[in-house]
């Protein structure tokens, strides 16, 4: 499927699933950049440090800590990988784009992979 329909999907899970959040973590989650990205775009660019395999990505301060402004927090959300990973099947990409965009919110909120997965946000 061609990038541009992924991220107009990616988008819109995205936005619905802000809009679900309670009104004190949508909140929160406003002061965090989202970006749908490509992996294959990443590593061509010289993103060499990423894992392959990524599906998602917090990167910067997280939302309890003292925010640092040569950190600002964002989300990386790898379409490519997450399509491959759902081996193109539309719903269940929907549903991991959801999952992917919780699990690196948590991250975002300071949780750590262990509380995360407790989440059932594996």
């Amino acid at each position: 499927m061609r990038q541009q329909r992924l991220e107009s999907i990616a988008t819109s899970v995205v936005r619905q699933t802000l809009r679900q959040l309670p009104a004190n973590l949508r909140d929160a989650a406003q002061s965090c950049r989202i970006e749908l990205c490509s992996m294959t775009e990443c590593l061509a660019a010289g993103e060499d440090d990423l894992d392959p395999d990524l599906l998602g990505l917090f990167e910067g301060s997280n939302f309890s800590g003292d925010p640092d402004p040569s950190a600002l927090p964002r989300v990386r959300i790898f379409l490519d990988n997450l399509w491959d990973f759902t081996q193109g099947h539309l719903a269940t990409f929907r549903e991991e784009v959801r999952v992917t965009l919780l699990h690196e919110l948590g991250h975002y909120l300071g949780l750590d992979e262990e509380q995360v997965a407790a989440l059932g946000l594996e």
